[in-house]
């Protein structure tokens, strides 16, 4: 009704002044306006106000104003300047106190936080007026399941949808977890066989022995991690656990070929198999011992500027191939043990639990809702993952996409390199979106790709054919017998697949929650104190001391409560694999 109330005010006022306007109109202020009948509205350009939003993201690793390319790009096609609002402790409550979260909400899972907004009517109904059909067509008409899965759990309602949604559920993505180690180092070793996660361990120092230190002096590790991705337990130690298929679930991981649950405690369990492990590199002199204090980005520049030699991620372990270190014979290339099965994250036409919403309380809903649904275009995601059309990506004459020179420099290489937009240059990092957050998984069919490429440039036939080849990298794909990791996990058998589905965590009670967050906090605790542990005996004594405070908080409680949610995720699972 005060929207309503507004919009009539609104007009009472546009027909007062309309005389006066018409003699000026055309040489000021700036409108919105649908131009090309897309349901996108755009800056027409002139000196009108801007409007402000506000993007509060838990997934963001930026807060301020959005700037640079992307900033310009918004202003000129929404009349909006966006201020990204991101994740820190007590930011949610906070915000939830004053009742106003934000214009455009954007939730790191769909679990308790998300479904207290929905409960306590802090999000916007996306059917109200028909906001969706209207001002967010391209996300209507082409995610159906995955808005479907966000009435099924906001009772009924909808608020919005998962990331990463696919067109179809036929494939994976593309791997972000598997084993990077230095493949140069390991051809000058002679190659040892690698059966098992701990025999990393012995191969790790032996590289440190012939390269103990970086070209600028700076002493070499196995590993470098950070805390800043923490939550219900250790990232570095969970995400281990992603090379042999196990999944994070609550207090503990799910296993996605065998769908059995275990819980991050369990002695034997994989969870402290793998806090053992960095424990053992600690020990060893192999384990970076900033990790406790250093955030992602002190970590990823320490991988750029080859500190440590293995990782897990591949957006982090991919810094240091730049053409600088492929030239002079260095490289990280995925070398597996013989036993792994690597997790990947089946494409989903339901979307993940990362959730788009809009804030209840916001003056623009027609606004937000078309900003997240020009996010969702295939023009908008081209524009989320590589920058300005023209500029750092664009279609050839057949209509497949492909990197320009300066794109090139930018994704294969460092993302300080400078571009021009507008007539402005600016290193290109400084201008991208800092939401962080996507609609359409990157490993989804563009439908804009006349060759029916997907979204992720580096399965680009522009890519992979036009792309040079080092001897370091063809020495890799002759090992392998592939071009890409992908590829040579497939062929090889290593792929572990959490298939795509409409489940969700449920929301755990008021009680349950104040549980949860001290056994989280024990375990968060314990972990990295274990991790810095100086002999095998303290490594013990300090896990049975998590285990036994994590038990007298309540954590058999949860782990209880996170086995019923895995026999919901198995229901699923095999729903989907029988064609239901």
């Amino acid at each position: 009704m005060k929207r309503k109330f507004a919009l009539l005010l609104a007009l009472m006022m546009t027909l007062s002044l309309f005389a006066a306007c018409t003699e000026t109109m055309g040489t000021g202020g700036g409108d919105l306006r649908d131009a090309d009948g897309d349901g996108t509205a755009r800056n027409t350009g002139g000196d009108g106000d801007l409007v402000d939003l506000v993007i509060y993201s838990q997934t963001a690793n930026f807060a301020g104003v959005q700037g640079g390319w992307a900033g310009q790009i918004l202003e000129e096609r929404f009349g909006v300047r966006i201020t990204v609002v991101n994740e820190m402790d007590g930011t949610f409550a906070t915000r939830k106190a004053s009742g106003n979260l934000g214009d455009i909400v954007i939730f790191g899972s769909d679990g308790n936080q998300y479904q207290e907004a929905v409960s306590e009517g802090l999000l916007f109904d996306w059917e109200e007026d028909d906001l969706v059909q209207n001002y967010g067509p391209y996300i209507y008409e082409n995610m159906p399941y995955a808005l479907q899965k966000n009435r099924d759990i906001s009772g009924g309602s909808l608020y919005g949808f998962g990331f990463d949604v696919a067109l179809d559920a036929d494939d994976h993505q593309a791997h972000i977890y598997y084993p990077y180690l230095r493949w140069d180092l390991y051809l000058e070793l002679g190659m040892p066989p690698i059966n098992d996660l701990e025999d990393y361990i012995d191969i790790l120092a032996q590289m440190k022995a012939l390269e103990p230190f970086t070209e600028d002096g700076r002493a070499t590790y196995g590993v470098s991690s950070f805390p800043c991705w923490d939550g219900d337990m250790v990232m570095m130690v969970k995400s281990t656990a992603a090379l042999y298929g196990w999944e994070e679930f609550g207090f503990g991981l799910y296993n996605v070929i065998t769908q059995e649950f275990e819980g991050a405690l369990e002695p034997d369990g994989w969870y402290i198999r793998c806090l053992k492990f960095y424990n053992t590199l600690f020990q060893m002199g192999l384990y970076d011992p900033d990790s406790m204090t250093q955030r992602f980005d002190d970590a990823a520049m320490k991988y750029k500027n080859g500190v440590s030699f293995w990782n897990i991620f591949t957006f982090v372990a991919e810094d240091f191939n730049s053409p600088e270190n492929l030239e002079a014979g260095r490289a990280l290339k995925c070398i597996p043990a013989a036993n792994q099965m690597n997790l990947v994250e089946g494409l989903n036409v339901y979307g993940g639990g990362r959730v788009w919403t809009i804030g209840a309380k916001t003056s623009y809903p027609e606004l937000c809702m078309e900003i997240i649904n020009w996010f969702s275009t295939p023009e908008g995601v081209m524009w989320f993952n590589y920058g300005p059309q023209g500029v750092t990506w664009d279609y050839d004459e057949n209509g497949n996409p492909y990197l320009t020179d300066v794109g090139f420099l930018v994704h294969d290489g460092d993302k300080r390199t400078p571009i021009v937009f507008k007539g402005v240059e600016q290193p290109y990092r400084e201008g991208e979106f800092q939401h962080n957050n996507t609609t359409f998984s990157r490993d989804a069919v563009n439908p804009d790709s006349a060759g029916g490429e997907t979204f992720n440039w580096k399965h680009w036939d522009s890519t992979i054919l036009n792309k040079p080849v080092t001897p370091i990298e063809q020495s890799w794909r002759d090992w392998s017998g592939t071009v890409t990791a992908d590829e040579f996990l497939r062929n090889e058998g290593k792929v572990a697949v959490s298939i795509g589905t409409p489940f969700a965590m449920a929301r755990r009670d008021s009680n349950l929650e104040m549980v949860w967050e001290q056994v989280k906090n024990a375990i968060q605790q314990g972990s990295w104190r274990a991790i810095y542990a100086g002999s095998d005996e303290e490594f013990d004594s300090i896990v049975a001391e998590m285990i036994s405070l994590t038990h007298a908080y309540g954590y058999e409680e949860c782990t209880l409560w996170t086995m019923e949610q895995a026999q919901i995720r198995r229901e699923h699972e095999d729903r989907v694999r029988a064609g239901q």
